[in-house]
């Protein structure tokens, strides 16, 4: 039996949603196994709710967002970037492979590229194996304190 990931996606309701929309009305052929979160933007998400998703199961996560200057609320997409080498570090640190974790940007009009962008974070995932996240049992306290604090 060949192991399939379990992907968490954080979709930006303006542009990447929409996107994935295109696909699937399309036809594309993208991974089945995207579980998609809609999230008003990709400046949303915010560390804690990423870390939770590997809590819960998951074995990626991928949040897709607008263009960098086609934000609907001006600058989401330029503080989800700014987050994301601390949340891989963060990661690193909690003995995660950073590579479980994609940030990505897809317009409305991007069904292609939206597909693409699953297909390949889903054979990068696959590749990794199973996270052990969940198996660990527990998170360091530093962890902990990192995420309650405002990254």
């Amino acid at each position: 039996m060949t192991y399939e990931p379990r992907i968490i996606g954080f979709l930006c309701t303006w542009c990447s949603y929409t996107g994935a929309d295109l696909a699937g009305t399309a036809r594309l052929q993208s991974a089945w196994n995207l579980r998609s979160i809609r999230v008003p933007c990709s400046g949303r998400v915010s560390p804690e709710l990423i870390m939770k998703a590997f809590d819960q199961g998951a074995d990626g996560v991928l949040v897709l967002g607008c263009h960098i200057g086609e934000c609907h609320y001006d600058n989401g997409n330029h503080r989800t970037a700014k987050r994301l080498p601390v949340l891989h570090s963060l990661m690193e640190f909690a003995g995660l492979e950073p590579e479980r974790l994609r940030l990505g940007w897809v317009s409305a009009s991007e069904g292609e590229r939206f597909a693409r962008i699953v297909n390949e974070f889903t054979d990068v995932v696959r590749e990794l194996g199973p996270c052990s996240w969940q198996q660990n049992g527990h998170r360091p306290q530093a962890v902990r304190a990192i995420l309650e604090s405002e990254v």
